[in-house]
């Protein structure tokens, strides 16, 4: 970043003055992902309880739904909008809670099947002012067919909230496991990571920027293999974007210096992903997300003892904050991260096939809505499907 020390330092002091930092306990992640804008989410580091928040920049809200997207990605956006409705589902228990709603673990009672459930209440949303991101994050995955993403089944909406069906995954969080494990292997971190990439180039291949990679918006599923979730700030588009968001930890430095910014993003936030697998924590994170900005935009790193040499040639090539030297963003793209001698033994079309052994699977029985990975939550009564009133903000979701 350029300027004075002084000037940087107004800088940091506006983007965190437009972070709301409510205290909240672990407890209140919002497990199977529901939409995070304008949550605090904690991102406990090295098992300290310390807070991290995401942050999102208020902008106006612009309910277009063709914004940033060319006529072909426009005409490609396969309709979602009223496929199901409350009467397709027994409704379970909640997997998470969050400002715009819950998550309810549901069972389809035509096929037996389970789902996640997220319902977003439309007053909510509207009044933190994410509108255009909960409608992109319904285009998004409407566009997403891979083996390590979330998929999403249908929507509707009722007169006061919305609702995703989305795949249940029992497994949890990778946060979770990497909480208990406090570190990884490097071989365990490897394969995770890999099947993050994957994730990431399939995304990326679609101009979308996910723009909030982290552990906790990784879920583990039955068998072992990672699924991406929560697209509650994944953007479509095709050169650069401005939107001030993401997790402070994760947040690379053009976002913080409010440039504009490509995908590139995605691949900082991959390097500092495989950083805190290893280490346990990460590398510049500190109590004040103030000082977390600062030693972002520094960038000097530091590698554990442990850290092998291959690994930390490979974060050193994407975790640099000169973009145009980042790794993933040169001439040969994902290519260059694939072809990385850290990754030499992995054999990515198996990878993708589901074809290498995962190193840890959740011990939950198939098929019978296990949700054991997931906090209990009080349930209350809820007013879903209610009819005959005026819905007032339904215009603004008209695709749900």
């Amino acid at each position: 970043m350029s300027g004075s020390t002084s000037n940087n330092k107004n800088q940091y002091e506006n983007i965190v003055s437009s972070i709301d930092y409510n205290s909240m306990n672990n407890n209140n992640n919002i497990n199977n992902n529901i939409n995070t804008n304008q949550l605090d989410t904690n991102h406990n580091n090295n098992n300290n309880n310390n807070n991290n928040n995401n942050m999102q920049q208020s902008i106006p809200s612009n309910i277009s739904n063709t914004s940033n997207l060319s006529n072909n990605q426009i005409q490609s956006i396969p309709t979602t909008k009223g496929k199901y409705s409350l009467n397709d589902f027994h409704l379970i228990q909640t997997l998470g809670t969050g400002s715009f709603g819950r998550v309810h673990l549901v069972c389809s009672v035509h096929n037996g099947r389970y789902y996640a459930m997220k319902v977003f209440r439309k007053s909510h949303v509207v009044r933190a002012k994410q509108i255009e991101h909960t409608n992109d994050e319904r285009k998004i995955l409407s566009l997403c067919k891979h083996p390590f993403i979330t998929r999403m089944w249908g929507t509707f909406q009722d007169c006061k909230s919305i609702f995703i069906i989305m795949d249940y995954i029992e497994g949890g969080e990778l946060f979770s496991l990497l909480r208990k494990s406090k570190v990884f292997p490097n071989q365990v971190a490897k394969f995770y990571s890999a099947e993050v990439l994957l994730a990431l180039e399939y995304l990326h291949s679609k101009n979308i920027i996910y723009r909030d990679l982290k552990p906790e918006n990784i879920l583990i599923s039955r068998s072992g293999h990672i699924k991406l979730a929560d697209f509650g700030f994944a953007k479509q588009v095709e050169t650069t974007t401005y939107t001030l968001c993401g997790t402070p930890d994760y947040i690379a430095p053009e976002i913080i210096a409010v440039q504009p910014y490509t995908k590139a993003v995605d691949w900082w936030s991959f390097g500092i992903l495989i950083y805190e697998m290893i280490a346990g924590t990460t590398p510049f994170y500190d109590p004040s997300p103030l000082k977390t900005y600062e030693n972002i935009t520094k960038c000097n790193v530091i590698y554990p003892n442990h850290f092998q040499l291959d690994v930390i040639n490979l974060l050193q090539g994407l975790i640099n904050k000169d973009v145009t030297y980042r790794l993933g963003n040169l001439k040969n793209g994902v290519q260059d991260i694939k072809n990385h001698r850290w990754f030499n033994e992995v054999i990515w079309e198996n990878l993708l096939q589901g074809n290498i052994e995962t190193p840890y699977e959740p011990n939950i029985p198939a098929g019978v809505g296990d949700a054991s990975q997931f906090e209990k939550y009080p349930e209350e009564r809820y007013d879903y499907g209610i009819s005959g009133i005026h819905d007032q903000f339904g215009y603004l979701f008209p695709d749900f």
